[in-house]
């Protein structure tokens, strides 16, 4: 389960969304400066947990990991390039993207191993160590041994909007024509009581304008 909260006591639940890059789009032959530097507009990740929402430009705090990517040396046309290290150039990435968040970060040499029996699901256009091509190659490509990941936990506002929907799906519930549904020895009164802390605890991951307002005019704040 990719999100997971507790119903009781809701008011001590944290909740994070999951976001993964699978494998982490880097080109054979370019460093991680080069790749960051290309996602300047958005994330090298992509959402896991169904919050409905794609696009996120802010967040509150976030554990990141990157793996199976490791430093080159090149003369430094970027401060991302004159970092000294692969943990270095990620946190400066973290900030210049979600400034003011509390980003963590952790970076793995080793990357993923995809050797059988992982599935073998892959593009033509990754080679055997799970870097990018720029066109197809002109052979039989070989299977994928390995792959850089990067994968994130976020506590961001997509939350809201998450929390938002599951408790308007609870509250539309109609538990009088289900007399099944408290047969686990759950009250009434713990079930509603439990229905107000959800909606407390989606509040806590709203930005100020309510699940209506765009991230625009929240980043305009």
């Amino acid at each position: 389960r990719v999100l997971d909260c507790d119903l009781s006591p809701l008011s001590e639940s944290q909740v994070v969304a999951a976001w993964a890059s699978v494998p982490f789009p880097a080109l054979r032959g370019s460093s991680l400066p080069d790749t960051l530097c290309a996602y300047q507009q958005d994330v090298p990740w992509k959402l896991l947990s169904s919050c409905g929402e794609q696009r996120v430009s802010r967040c509150f705090a976030q554990s990141v990991v990157l793996r199976g990517i490791c430093k080159e040396r090149k003369q430094p046309p970027s401060p991302l390039h004159a970092c000294e290290s692969t943990e270095q150039m990620l946190q400066h990435y973290l900030h210049t993207a979600f400034p003011g968040a509390l980003s963590t970060s952790h970076v793995l040499e080793q990357p993923c191993s995809t050797l059988p029996p992982y599935p073998q699901f892959f593009s033509p256009l990754l080679t055997r160590q799970g870097f990018l091509l720029d066109k197809p190659p002109g052979y039989s490509s070989t299977a994928v041994e390995s792959i850089p990941v990067l994968a994130a936990l976020q506590s961001s506002p997509v939350l809201h909007t998450l929390l938002s929907s599951l408790d308007k799906d609870l509250r539309k519930l109609n538990t009088r024509r289900l007399p099944s549904f408290f047969s686990a020895g759950v009250e009434q009164g713990d079930f509603e009581e439990a229905l107000e802390e959800l909606r407390t605890l989606s509040q806590c991951y709203e930005t100020g304008f309510g699940a209506g307002g765009s991230e625009d005019e929240a980043d305009s704040d």
